[in-house]
């Protein structure tokens, strides 16, 4: 991807991912932001109207130093608005193109020192309200988990793959890239990497241990059940073509298990068992917030907060816990 792109984009790009060590995905978020910006910026200079032009079609491979830096203030706020009101963006979506050229201009002013002004320093970044996770209740994790059928040729490998994900919150991305060193011998714990390239331990419950057990018991014979060797053999979780499994491959199994538990439909995904999993440790399992922000590996303790609104127990059982509660006339 960033080989094709214009220099002031391709040097930002080397500087989020090497420097920054941000993901693939995430360079490739902030570059796509930035593209439909200077799209947007083009169209607007050759005198054409943004509601019908497909952006798609506008080049900016000659994207210079030049042209960046002679945008002006009130062209962003243009372009904020145009994001709203033509192209319907929500106010996260908003919120996230504007960081991304904050980002942009400011590696360009401060860093690489390529322009002299940032048109969009001052500019304040819609707010955004947060808002709750979705998330499965104690009873509707158990109807998922037992919506995996016995009979099922991978029947270990995604009832363990659910597990892991309801009871440690894993990422996606996490998940699919653990290998069998990363796991303890005695199945008590295991690394995985997490955004950054950040290594964390993940302990494993009793629930886990169980069903890693069964899945490493057999991964090896229904991985070779045709005589073909594993092609990936660090992975531990394999696909039928003996590779790694692949996250397309996780959402899809896991989409499949929510319809088959009567749990589709309602916007959960692969993520929300991460949300599910957080949920029930600190309302269930009384985890504190500090120890979920350090199971989940968020950076921020605010990330991890938002948990601690999903429910009105916690604030009656805290209510009831003061000493005067039971002082009566």
């Amino acid at each position: 991807m960033t080989g094709t792109l214009p220099e002031p984009l391709l040097t930002f790009a080397g500087y989020k991912g090497s420097i920054q060590n941000c993901s693939a995905l995430t360079v490739k978020e902030y570059i796509n932001d930035i593209v439909l910006f200077f799209r947007y910026i083009t169209v607007i200079r050759r005198g054409e109207n943004p509601q019908k032009v497909d952006m798609k079609e506008v080049n900016v491979a000659s994207l210079d130093y030049d042209l960046v830096a002679s945008v002006k203030t009130e062209e962003v706020y243009a372009f904020m608005l145009y994001l709203a009101s033509v192209r319907g963006n929500g106010v996260r979506i908003r919120a996230r193109r504007l960081s991304a050229l904050k980002a942009f201009y400011k590696y360009h002013t401060v860093k690489s020192r390529r322009i002299s002004e940032n048109p969009v320093k001052d500019i304040d970044s819609p707010t955004v309200k947060p808002a709750l996770p979705k998330y499965l209740s104690l009873e509707e994790s158990i109807r998922l988990l037992e919506s995996v059928p016995r009979d099922c040729p991978n029947f270990e490998r995604d009832y363990c793959i659910l597990t892991l994900f309801l009871n440690c919150g894993m990422r996606l991305s996490e998940l699919v890239g653990i290998d069998l060193a990363h796991i303890e011998h005695d199945l008590s714990k295991l690394v995985v990497t997490g955004k950054g390239d950040k290594m964390r331990i993940v302990y494993l419950n009793s629930a886990c241990q169980s069903a890693l057990s069964d899945y490493l018991a057999v991964r090896q014979s229904k991985a070779t059940q045709y005589g073909q060797p594993i092609i990936d053999k660090n992975a531990l979780f394999l696909s039928s073509r003996r590779t790694r499994i692949s996250n397309q491959m996780v959402q899809t199994l896991v989409y499949r298990y929510l319809d088959a538990a009567g749990l589709g439909g309602r916007g959960l995904s692969v993520h929300k068992l991460r949300h599910t999993a957080a949920t029930l440790l600190y309302n269930e399992g009384e985890v504190d917030v500090l120890t979920l922000q350090n199971i989940l590996g968020h950076e921020q303790l605010t990330t991890t907060q938002i948990y601690t609104h999903l429910s009105d127990k916690k604030l009656e059982e805290a209510a009831q816990a003061n000493p005067l509660a039971k002082i009566k006339k």
